[in-house]
């Protein structure tokens, strides 16, 4: 749970009492690993160090569409990368993909993201376009609205195609906020008057810091979401000093 990974400091800063990941030593170890040659190149590019501060970061944001929330039996069908840092966020390098994927598409997730089946019919298959997704992850932090969707469904798309998964770190803009709503609503006084954490849904995120609504369920539109939410939350309740490893997972 993410309230044990941090303890409230001064407002709502937060700092970590459990071990932290090292993650530039473990890019070393996976890129020494990695049989194939697109992902020895990511691990080779490297991740910053875990004292960086936030505003000497490179981030991505990064979603996929997927045709159902299991990664042992669903798949990704289109994937949204955009980047930015604290202070700006790059729409011209902002990248999307319709791809095809091995499991089956159905009626109720058709509805959700408007995907059809004519649109994935001649799309290539991720393996088609691993090499520009990685290129564009390389050497950012990728930020992401609930970490087992994007995570697991990459690791699980590769390993079925390659025989090898992947790791990185993330920054989860829903765990965020739902620790960021368990500190804000969680005392006697809060208790007392009826209020409760809200919702950490992507659109409701957006709204309680003066975010505009966007249509839901478009891979470069979520995004793009994730992207502006994570400028908000590090402005609200964090500084640009912060370390990412603060932050990360």
């Amino acid at each position: 749970m993410f309230r044990e990974v941090f303890k409230k400091t001064s407002s709502t800063h937060f700092i970590r009492n459990t071990p932290i990941v090292d993650w530039q030593k473990k890019f070393a170890e996976l890129a020494h690993d990695a049989k194939d040659q697109r992902i020895k190149q990511y691990y080779q590019h490297g991740i910053f160090s875990g004292d960086t501060p936030l505003k000497d970061i490179e981030f991505v944001a990064l979603d996929f569409e997927t045709t159902g929330l299991n990664a042992n039996k669903d798949d990704i069908i289109s994937v949204g990368l955009v980047p930015f840092t604290i202070n700006r966020i790059f729409c011209k390098q902002s990248q999307h993909w319709v791809v095809k994927p091995k499991a089956k598409l159905d009626e109720d997730s058709v509805i959700i993201h408007g995907i059809t089946h004519s649109d994935v019919q001649t799309a290539p298959d991720i393996r088609r376009i691993l090499e520009a997704v990685l290129d564009s992850l390389a050497g950012k932090v990728v930020v992401v609205h609930y970490k087992a969707i994007e995570r697991q469904f990459m690791d699980k798309a590769l390993r079925v195609r390659l025989n090898e998964g992947i790791q990185f770190p993330v920054v989860d803009t829903l765990a965020l906020e739902s620790h960021i709503q368990t500190q804000q609503y969680s005392g006697f006084l809060a208790r007392l008057k009826g209020k409760k954490p809200g919702s950490v849904r992507l659109g409701k995120c957006r709204i309680r810091y003066g975010l505009p609504a966007y249509q839901p369920h478009h891979a470069l539109t979520d995004a793009l979401a994730t992207a502006e939410l994570l400028q908000a939350q590090i402005a609200y309740h964090f500084t640009p000093y912060t370390p990412i490893n603060q932050i990360w997972e």
